[in-house]
């Protein structure tokens, strides 16, 4: 072999693509965040590094050629080496325990900002910048609400000033991260997730989606733009001028599937439509989470609210494309108690009356479409709950 060191030019201009963001950040948390990778990576080093060095030299040095050796088949104990093996590793246990457990309350991603960078604290007259995401299929969706603007895709805040991220998703769980920013953390449908952080360099850096979610996960990326305080006034006042206004429908419009979305901006948007986004009520006659929760803490609204299941549905399948029952209406058409038959008369005589139309009941599994004022209609176990 006349040209193995040639092999390794591959290697090192592959490598010469990659950015080493995580341990290059542009922010105060992921800068923590890279120092105890970096000292928790260096503790294990201690235990590795002469680990792997002892293999050498004992495989060198009590080879069988190596007649200097000392050969002793029945040694099984020594007091002192017994003592390094088991005292090196618990010492550095105890370290790496400290650093996490510290660590892990120091940034924790719901603690506002103490300081801005090493040495600065968080000036008390400075309000941090709200910011609140949702994942879609499959861009991102930025409400900046102290400003009343929305952007698509584009992420921008002043260098030194916290960020407090409200995050939620409208379909599936997501996860929202920007490495040069801070940690990653979940985006899920119903609730909201809360991130903090800070830019301490201006420039662009690149966010994306660290949970696979479909077909257009991979193409589920964002530019975060830090810059002066001049600068994002002047961005915000370019949001403002634009013609865009992000309402109901708008929105309703954007949740739907679509891959490779340019940068959006809208100068204004409807009030509460956060609200019901994480409602999961953004839709017309939807019924808000809240309100449902209230309402079963009061213990449900008994027959008088069985009819029409249809507010209290949120069919994020239907918005993905992939709906299995269709988009018509749903009824409960009888309600059976724990160990009662769904045939019994007390069932039948519960069952409020059929709507006034005639649209057969439908479901996956009958061998035929059935009226809704039959018997076995009012009786189908599998879709008593939903009327489909």
């Amino acid at each position: 072999m006349r040209y193995p060191p040639l092999l390794i030019v591959p290697i090192l201009l592959a490598l010469g693509g990659c950015q080493a963001v995580v341990l290059d950040p542009a922010g105060d948390v992921a800068a923590q965040q890279r120092d105890l990778l970096v000292i928790a990576t260096g503790l294990m080093l201690l235990i590795i590094i002469p680990v792997l060095a002892l293999v050498v030299l004992f495989a060198w040095r009590y080879r069988a050629s190596n007649r200097a050796a000392t050969y002793a088949p029945d040694w099984d104990h020594s007091t002192r080496l017994e003592l390094v093996i088991w005292a090196a590793p618990l010492l550095i246990i105890i370290c790496l325990g400290a650093i996490t457990w510290a660590g892990t309350h120091l940034l924790d991603p719901y603690r506002p900002l103490s300081r801005i960078k090493a040495g600065q604290a968080v000036p008390a007259a400075v309000a941090p910048l709200e910011v609140q995401v949702v994942a879609l299929d499959w861009k991102w969706l930025f409400i900046y609400p102290q400003y009343g603007v929305a952007t698509v895709n584009e992420l921008a805040a002043p260098v030194d000033r916290p960020i407090r991220f409200q995050i939620t998703a409208a379909s599936v769980m997501n996860s929202f991260y920007i490495p040069a920013l801070a940690g990653q953390i979940y985006a899920m449908p119903g609730m909201t997730t809360t991130l903090h952080g800070v830019a301490n360099r201006a420039g662009t850096y690149e966010g994306f989606s660290a949970n696979y979610s479909g077909d257009g996960f991979s193409h589920m990326r964002f530019a975060f733009r830090a810059m002066d305080e001049a600068g994002f006034a002047n961005w915000v006042a370019q949001a403002r001028t634009g013609p865009g206004r992000l309402d109901r429908a708008r929105y309703l419009d954007l949740e739907r599937p679509s891959e490779k979305v340019p940068v959006a901006r809208f100068a204004q948007v409807e009030p509460g439509l956060w609200d019901a986004i994480v409602g999961l009520c953004v839709a017309p006659g939807k019924m808000c989470m809240g309100e449902m929760m209230a309402l079963d803490r009061r213990g449900g609204l008994g027959l008088a609210g069985v009819r029409n299941t249809a507010p209290l549905a949120y069919d994020k399948f239907a918005r993905r494309g992939s709906a299995v029952f269709g988009a018509d209406d749903g009824y409960v058409l009888a309600i059976c108690r724990p160990g009662e038959s769904p045939r019994s008369p007390q069932v039948l005589a519960q069952a409020p009356p059929p709507p006034a139309f005639a649209s057969p009941l439908r479901g996956a599994g009958l061998s035929r479409q059935i009226g809704l004022g039959s018997p076995l209609a009012l009786s189908s176990n599998a879709f008593a709950a939903t009327g489909r």
